[in-house]
């Protein structure tokens, strides 16, 4: 998997996992653009994180512990792709 895919591929999970596809369109999102926060635009709370979580332990067996690195890597989507990529 190219780093493209993998990041396009996660930029749609956030979507249907967050519940925003009537909100946000996957591809308008930037690979570096934060995820949680004011100034983000997907605005996830610690629900949509504990769902983004789960959803990637289905789909790439990569496993988040503990709330502070949680919130490290599910910065944005390029931070979610290099965990990813460490992990496997």
């Amino acid at each position: 998997m190219d780093n493209t895919q993998l990041e396009e591929q996660l930029k749609r999970l956030l979507i249907v996992e967050c519940d925003k596809e009537d909100d946000i369109d996957w591809q308008s999102i930037t690979d570096d653009e934060p995820l949680f926060g004011q100034k983000s635009r997907v605005q996830m709370d610690s629900l949509d994180a504990l769902q983004v979580s789960l959803a990637l332990q289905q789909h790439y067996n990569v496993r988040i512990e503990g709330a502070k690195d949680g919130r490290r890597i599910l910065n944005s989507i390029a931070s979610i792709a290099a965990f990813i990529r460490q992990q496997q």
